[in-house]
């Protein structure tokens, strides 16, 4: 029987086990620079065992950005980045960066172009507070721009240190702008049919691996499904992960939901509105909060491994790693996982509550449980970062 302590590997590269933290936005770069406090957070996070630490959202340039306190892949960062990678690397973890860009969905106030750009023309939901009302439609230029500035990022990031790269391909950013039907309205060969929808997400693909290089692993975040009508339905996901796989991705994560039309979809348990009332800083997004939380936050009730049977069935249909995410908190899901399976488990709220638990778990010390209650998604805009309140 095979153990999530177990080594195994991606491509070239060996983890110790099989746990993964994923990448989430940590909101500790102030000013869009990595900061002490990212450094601390992800070493403690090293040092509880994890086999590789995921920085959440690297945008790959300036306008993929969401707002200013996020990083962007260039040299202004390189040596904060460097020291930061190696150590994590000495203190025995790999390091993963999560390639990112909001195309139309923005409130980044330091935009280099008059308005973000997606596929159409329409509204910039998330810039409303800071007066961006609206997002642009790219053209030929603009994709072309799109496509090459993943590649100078991957480049980039390669060279800093980074041990592998994930691609952002869900929750409702740029790419997923292009593949969702409901966000792509597009008459060109970029939009309309899924191959077409397709294009520019796999473009990106072979551009990256074009600047990695073969042996470099690559994975894939997508969603199953964006939860709302007229968007990403699992079907279409199936196939796209078949089209991943056929073009060369190592490893696909298959996550759900949407941060634009139904985040509470990839958080089951306790409905985060609340929590995000409670931090948000400014009076027009609490009000728009209010407006509009009941209707955008719904709640899902926790369970279990709640995406393992969509899971299971990419995993069935590609030859590509699959990295679980999704209700794995326990020692019996860890194992449940592995038995049937799946190559590498991602943890996300498990460690915000548990730094140490890879360490812990296997030398059967006791650890302190997530309890799904959402508390750590209101402290995404805390000024110290994201945490887990429970635990304070």
């Amino acid at each position: 029987m095979t153990s999530p302590f177990q080594p195994a590997s991606i491509n070239s590269l060996q983890l110790k086990n099989r746990f993964i933290k994923a990448g989430t936005f940590e909101n500790m770069t102030p000013g869009g620079m990595p900061s002490e406090r990212l450094h601390q957070f992800h070493q403690q996070m090293a040092e509880g065992g994890i086999g590789m630490t995921t920085l959440g959202y690297c945008a790959v340039e300036n306008n993929g950005r969401l707002h200013d306190r996020m990083m962007y892949m260039g040299e202004h960062i390189r040596d904060e980045l460097s020291t930061l990678i190696q150590s994590l690397h000495q203190a025995g973890t790999k390091v993963s960066g999560q390639m990112g860009h909001g195309g139309g969905f923005s409130q980044n106030t330091a935009l280099t172009i008059k308005r973000p750009k997606g596929p159409n023309f329409g509204i910039n939901a998330l810039g409303i507070p800071k007066g961006m009302f609206f997002c642009d439609a790219m053209n030929k230029k603009d994709i072309d721009s799109f496509i090459r500035a993943y590649k100078d990022a991957a480049l980039f990031m390669k060279s800093v240190g980074f041990d592998c790269l994930e691609i952002h391909f869900g929750h409702g950013y740029g790419l997923c702008q292009f593949l969702s039907p409901k966000t792509n309205k597009r008459n060109d060969e970029f939009g309309g049919s899924l191959s077409n929808r397709m294009r520019l997400p796999l473009k990106v693909l072979s551009a990256v691996r074009a600047a990695v290089g073969d042996d470099f692993p690559l994975l894939a975040k997508v969603s199953i499904t964006e939860g709302a009508r007229g968007g990403i339905q699992f079907n279409e996901t199936l196939k796209f992960c078949q089209a991943l796989d056929k073009e060369g991705i190592d490893a696909i994560i298959p996550s759900t939901g949407s941060s634009t039309m139904n985040p509470m979809l990839m958080f089951r348990g306790e409905n985060m509105l609340p929590h995000l009332l409670r931090h948000e800083k400014s009076a027009l997004m609490r009000l728009i909060l209010k407006l509009s939380g009941k209707a955008l936050f719904k709640t899902y009730p926790y369970s279990p491994l709640y995406l393992k049977k969509y899971a299971a069935e990419i995993k069935d249909s590609v030859n590509a790693k699959l990295i679980y995410v999704g209700g794995a908190s326990t020692v019996d899901d860890f194992t449940t996982l592995i038995d049937q399976g799946f190559d590498f488990i991602q943890l996300g709220r498990s460690l915000l509550a548990e730094p140490l638990l890879p360490n812990k778990l296997e030398h059967n010390n006791p650890i302190k449980a997530c309890t799904h209650c959402n508390q750590c998604l209101g402290t995404i805009a805390h000024d110290e970062g994201i945490h887990c309140p429970y635990y304070l």
